[in-house]
């Protein structure tokens, strides 16, 4: 799947939505697994927009792994906050209802 660039303004929309979600993947200091991998995949299918909070007290770690994670997920990482990585990856036959970005915005903008 190809990655279509975001602009400024969307991935800033985006980033707004990410504000109020909680957590759908926790990557222990353990580092990433096949597991972790296999559960973002189906995390982005359905929400297209979540959060990653990985539980490791190295900031260089952190960043590598958000990165991984989204190279392996074919996803782009929006923003890193702390521990917190925020993930979007556009599925153009996402369930409304479960879709994080299409609750809150025009999803045809993204």
């Amino acid at each position: 799947m190809k990655n279509i660039p975001l602009s400024s303004q969307q991935k800033k929309s985006l980033r707004g939505i990410a504000h109020h979600l909680d957590p759908v993947v926790a990557v222990s200091e353990r580092g990433l697994s096949e597991g972790i991998i296999e559960e973002t995949e189906r995390a982005l299918s359905d929400h297209e927009l979540i959060k990653v909070k990985v539980f490791d007290n190295d900031r260089a770690v952190r960043q590598e792994i958000a990165n991984e994670l989204a190279e392996k997920t074919a996803s782009v990482v929006l923003q890193k906050i702390g521990k917190i990585a925020v993930l979007y990856r556009k599925n153009p036959n996402a369930n409304a209802k479960l879709s994080n970005v299409s609750r809150y915005v025009d999803a045809k903008d993204f």
